[in-house]
């Protein structure tokens, strides 16, 4: 499996290991995440980026970064190889999720699962009521005897 990890705007980065540790706690062991504090000097996120790069790369990696242009994003860049190391910039919680389920697939195979979670995690939701049932103000009342179907 390749190895993920997460650079990204403080609480972001562990936020995502934390939905990854809940909902597949045997492939997050392999996530690393690293909260970039606002201040925080571009030497020292690429340092401490290095250093937990090197704990997950098995030998290949991928790395999530949550805005393109921004520190997490350029740092990531700068430990990319494009062979090994692969970056996708845009990270949510259906990208994270399709690559623990994949896995123990190709580095590749992963960042094409990875962008295929996100583009098909994110829709629009229908704003209509359920059963298109009209909204009744007061409808909450216990006192209130009338029912509408």
């Amino acid at each position: 499996m390749p190895g993920l990890l997460i650079i990204a705007h403080a609480p972001l980065a562990s936020s995502l290991k934390a939905v990854a540790q809940h909902t597949f706690p045997d492939c997050a062991r392999l996530v690393e995440a690293l909260d970039v504090l606002p201040g925080m000097p571009v030497e020292e996120v690429e340092q401490q980026a290095r250093e937990m790069l090197g704990r997950v790369s098995n030998p290949d990696a991928l790395i999530f970064a949550d805005v393109f242009g921004a520190t997490p994003c350029n740092v990531a860049q700068r430990l990319a190889d494009g062979l090994h190391v692969k970056v996708i910039a845009g990270v949510n919680v259906p990208m994270l999720w399709r690559s623990l389920c994949y896995a123990d697939e190709s580095l590749d195979a992963m960042v094409a699962r990875a962008m295929a979670g996100a583009t098909q995690g994110v829709m629009q939701v229908a704003s209509a009521r359920p059963q298109n049932q009209a909204f009744k103000p007061g409808g909450n009342d216990q006192n209130q005897h009338h029912h509408q179907q």
